[in-house]
């Protein structure tokens, strides 16, 4: 039986409690563990996936868990693959599209409020 933890405790999340919310077509999102401070969320992207051109005031480390991605900061374009890992600093402008299905984990500081609340809602 899965382990029943209370909306206020975000420090453990359990691959099987974590919800799936897909903010737009192609990519599902999962908020994972975290606290006031860090955040961890892991995308699944479908293959041709193109995400859009945005910033946002988080620090964003991303690791590449399986798949294959371009990615484009502030204009300086690469492609990354499983095991590569970047960081985006706050402000940046960037964008990513999935060559192929890919899995993406991505540590925010400070959190996202705005994903934090997807998991909230009704809490």
């Amino acid at each position: 039986m899965p382990e029943t933890l209370e909306p206020q405790d975000w420090t453990i999340v359990k691959n099987e409690a974590a919800e799936s919310f897909t903010p737009e077509p192609g990519m599902v999102r999962q908020v994972l563990a975290h606290t006031d401070q860090l955040m961890l969320i892991r995308h699944y992207f479908e293959q041709g996936w193109v995400g859009a051109r945005h910033s946002h005031p988080h620090h964003q480390l991303v690791y590449v868990v399986r798949g294959s991605l371009h990615v484009e900061i502030e204009g300086r374009e690469f492609d990354v693959h499983a095991g590569d890992s970047f960081v985006v600093n706050g402000g940046q402008q960037h964008q990513a599209s999935a060559y192929e299905a890919s899995e993406v984990l991505d540590v925010f500081t400070p959190i996202r409020n705005d994903y934090r609340d997807l998991v909230t809602k009704g809490s």
